[in-house]
């Protein structure tokens, strides 16, 4: 189990920060969907901060595990939130973007509780 939950944990902290860099970037793919998804361009820096504050919330609660419980509920919320902005925008063929760092958030997650 503690294989299982230290692998799962650094894929999702891994995957959080790739997704904050992309969005640190500003690449233009991530504008134009976010323009699409009728979210504000400002909003990358903060979305940028809240997925690595996760990541490395999740890295750290490797050594305190109250921590990756928080962080990993966190990026639950974060992207279950992404999975709803999508589906409002009615874009259903990117319902897949967000899905694998969502199950990855809620694995880690749930590896914790366990």
């Amino acid at each position: 189990m503690h294989t299982s939950y230290v692998v799962v944990t650094v894929l999702a902290a891994l995957a959080a920060l790739a997704a904050a860099a992309i969005d640190v970037v500003r690449a233009d793919w991530v504008r134009e969907n976010m323009r699409h998804y009728g979210v504000a361009p400002w909003t990358l820096t903060p979305f940028a901060v809240i997925k690595a504050a996760g990541g490395l919330g999740l890295l750290a609660g490797l050594a305190y595990r109250p921590l990756a419980v928080a962080a990993a509920a966190g990026l639950v919320l974060y992207f279950v939130g992404a999975e709803l902005t999508v589906l409002r925008a009615r874009w259903y063929a990117h319902l897949g973007y967000p899905l694998p760092y969502l199950l990855l958030a809620a694995g880690s997650l749930a590896l914790a509780l366990a």
